[in-house]
């Protein structure tokens, strides 16, 4: 049986998914080096069977705010940098739930405590349309291939950029 590669090797063009997987390593590459000190990731893994009849995105989104909620307010004590964060993501069928839920955590606050630092609802955007999303989208890919699929390699190349 012909693969990808085998065909793509004798018609003389490189593989198509050699060439994915180095775009892939590429991109990442943005969190190593001395500018990505300055960067940081926010990434949340959860084990479904844990949660109980709790919605796992709903979890995850939560845990997120509040994480990334507490790197604002770390920034602050430590610099005495007085920030907002923006959360900007992709477009998803839990848009309306996840902007609600954010409007509610402002009031009562998160299972993890108030946000505090947040300066709006999520703005959801197509991620065809922003880099950075798409950078996003590579993050969590790299997490989701680790906990699926064992794939340690990446993770731990950029694992140093997570808060």
């Amino acid at each position: 049986m012909a693969t990808k590669c085998s065909v793509a090797a004798r018609a003389g063009v490189p593989c198509p998914e050699r060439k994915r997987e180095r775009l892939f390593d590429k991109a990442l590459a943005v969190f190593t080096g001395a500018t990505a000190r300055s960067l940081r990731a926010f990434g949340a893994v959860i084990e479904k069977a844990t949660l109980e009849g709790e919605d796992p995105v709903e979890f995850a989104y939560e845990r997120l705010c509040s994480r990334f909620d507490q790197f604002l307010r770390r920034n602050y004590l430590r610099r005495n940098e007085r920030q907002r964060g923006l959360l900007i993501m992709d477009k998803s069928r839990y848009e309306d739930t996840l902007q609600a839920l954010a409007r509610d955590w402002r009031v009562g606050g998160t299972r993890w405590g108030n946000l505090r630092n947040l300066a709006e609802v999520p703005l959801f955007v197509d991620s065809k349309a922003t880099r950075l999303v798409q950078l996003a989208d590579l993050l969590s890919y790299a997490l989701w291939r680790r906990y699926e699929k064992g794939e340690v390699e990446r993770l731990m190349s950029i694992i140093d950029a997570f808060d």
